[in-house]
């Protein structure tokens, strides 16, 4: 008879409950956050722990629970963090079931018992830490950066209104992987599918009018993987916590792909 097991510590086991409230006071000051626990030093399968934060004594974002919990609690819980802003994109995790922004996301928009996980499909470093070494990897392979042959102009690389607006809605990506760990075909191919997030960075370069180097870009992504295995369903979009819209991105590419063959 055939036995199938998971792999060596992919079972999540129900971890610590850290903090009861106070007897005496009211309930609804406390939130419980229920989060995804592992260290891979010490062997052992990962766990959910359960922390209740004081929200009174606390600001209004999931940052700044997960800041509360660290200082306050736990000081062994790991994860990133850096401008609080929504800009840089190092607290992206998954809260109540979505991959946003940490810093960003308030704590009111989240269920009664706030569950956070690293982003799905990651290697784990520590707790809330995602491995993002192949993400990165995945960007220098598009070489994100001013491709030209012209000789260099003393002051700047012109380019007209119209051709600056057409990089709106690409330039702002912070490369937070919200949107790549949302898409399925990146879980099941992300070893050779290039992901939303890197394929709207392609985009944003094809787009730029002052690059001189399209068509190798063209060429680069003409693969049945490295871009073919979007399948259009959105998932990326709607996770990506500054409104961008990657699946655009994607079928943009691809119509330009098409026009050059023709």
């Amino acid at each position: 008879m055939v036995q199938f097991t998971l792999p060596k510590n992919s079972k999540v086991k129900e971890g610590k409950a850290w903090n009861p409230p106070p007897a005496g006071e009211a309930e609804d000051r406390w939130r419980e956050y229920r989060i995804y626990r592992f260290d891979p030093e010490t062997g052992e399968n990962p766990r959910v722990d359960t922390y209740r934060v004081d929200m009174q004594d606390c600001g209004p974002m999931i940052l700044d629970a997960l800041i509360w919990i660290k200082n306050n609690i736990d000081p062994t819980l790991a994860f990133r963090r850096s401008c609080r802003e929504g800009v840089c994109g190092s607290c992206s995790m998954n809260i109540g079931g979505t991959n946003t922004l940490a810093c960003t996301m308030h704590a009111d928009d989240a269920p009664e018992r706030i569950a956070v996980y690293p982003l799905p499909h990651m290697p784990v470093i520590k707790d809330l830490v995602p491995d993002l070494t192949h993400f990165y990897a995945q960007l220098r392979s598009i070489e994100p950066w001013l491709k030209t042959d012209s000789p260099t102009p003393q002051k700047e690389w012109r380019q007209s209104r119209d051709d600056r607006q057409k990089l709106d809605g690409l330039y702002e990506c912070i490369l937070c992987a919200c949107c790549s760990t949302a898409c399925p075909s990146y879980w099941w191919n992300g070893e050779r599918y290039l992901g939303p997030a890197i394929l709207l960075q392609a985009n944003r370069w094809i787009e730029d009018s002052r690059d001189e180097r399209t068509g190798e870009r063209l060429d680069q992504l003409e693969d049945p993987f490295r871009l073919y295995r979007c399948h259009t369903i959105l998932n990326c979009t709607k996770a990506c916590p500054k409104g961008l819209n990657p699946a655009a991105a994607i079928a943009s590419l691809k119509r330009q792909l098409v026009e050059r063959g023709e």
